[in-house]
């Protein structure tokens, strides 16, 4: 009988079953991977996930010949997104890894001993992960995916796209005060490109709409997505609320932008994986995370949707779609 490989989700649980045909399975190391900020059904960890295991295979790990991977996806909900911490490490994986900085805190709260690779963290420093980005410390380390100029280049491409605003909003997840951080260096920089600034904190959707709204109401407005779990998680919703309002708005990450978002400027969340899968690799052959520098992000994409540009009434000039890794007709 011929046996299928599949994933299985069940509210959010994902697990890579162990059916290996040919040869018995090796000795089986397991990794659990928790997401905080994306819904069940969200392809985007999938895509990310796959980067991971496609590298993690060319390494010479295979799930369900010497490798385990089991997926939790916390949609956003804190509760949840401990309950699912709590689980992996239930299982006693010999690696963790996690999608965002919610997701680190949660396994940080329960385990101090098993190694935690992280993706795509904000300030891993000013968050209390790692001790240094040279010298992590402790059971921790990876990968930031964000550096201060960026809110500089979220600025300059508003202006570039939008040049008739002259007054933004940075909208920024209240509850981690890396992104208040971040938002403090929009506050900093938007004076330099002749705009006004307000601040829009949010905890949950629904203020979300609050703010856009707010912004809406205030004319020559243009929105930026500073970014975090709430945003990730309500970014259909933002992107419509923007297009219903006509906002000009910048994002972080492709994803929003292929949702029909204007435009952004981020890290290659997909290619972070596949980096993190090289540190995971290394430990299960061996190292321990102090002595793992954590990396800073070095491969950035602009990606510019031109449809949502002609329906908001802008002309994107050649020289920005010039520049862009990825335009969206």
């Amino acid at each position: 009988m011929r046996r299928r490989h599949f994933i299985t989700l069940l509210g959010g649980a994902v697990a890579w079953p162990l059916g290996a045909r040919a040869q018995p399975p090796e000795h089986l190391r397991r990794i659990g991977i928790l997401f905080g900020g994306f819904s069940e059904t969200d392809p985007e960890p999938r895509a990310r996930v796959g980067a991971f295991t496609q590298h993690l295979r060319e390494l010479g790990w295979s799930v369900g010949r010497n490798i385990q991977i089991e997926l939790r996806i916390g949609g956003g909900d804190p509760n949840r997104v401990r309950a699912y911490a709590q689980e992996l490490i239930g299982k006693k994986p010999d690696v963790l890894a996690a999608n965002s900085g919610p997701a680190v805190a949660a396994f940080v709260q329960q385990t101090k001993t098993i190694p935690i690779v992280f993706a795509s963290v904000l300030d891993p420093v000013g968050s209390g992960f790692v001790a240094s980005l040279a010298r992590p410390g402790g059971n921790i380390t990876a990968f930031s995916n964000f550096e201060p100029a960026m809110t500089g280049k979220w600025l300059q491409l508003l202006r570039e796209i939008a040049p008739s605003v002259t007054r933004v909003t940075a909208i920024f997840d209240r509850a981690n005060p890396s992104w208040s951080e971040f938002a403090r260096e929009v506050e900093n920089a938007a004076p330099s490109f002749h705009l006004q600034y307000t601040s829009a904190p949010v905890a949950y959707g629904a203020d979300l709409e609050q703010a856009i709204d707010a912004s809406a109401r205030e004319s020559n407005s243009g929105v930026i997505i500073v970014g975090g779990t709430v945003a990730s998680a309500n970014r259909q919703t933002i992107v419509q609320l923007a297009a219903r309002h006509g906002l000009p708005a910048v994002y972080p990450f492709g994803y929003y932008t292929r949702l029909g978002g204007l435009i952004s400027y981020g890290v290659d969340s997909v290619d972070a994986w596949r980096r993190a899968a090289t540190y995971v690799d290394r430990i299960l052959r061996g190292a321990t995370p102090a002595d793992l520098l954590v990396q800073r992000p070095t491969k950035f994409k602009l990606v510019i949707n031109v449809k949502t540009a002609k329906a908001l009434g802008l002309n994107v000039p050649d020289t920005l779609l010039a520049r862009a890794d990825e335009v969206i007709e």
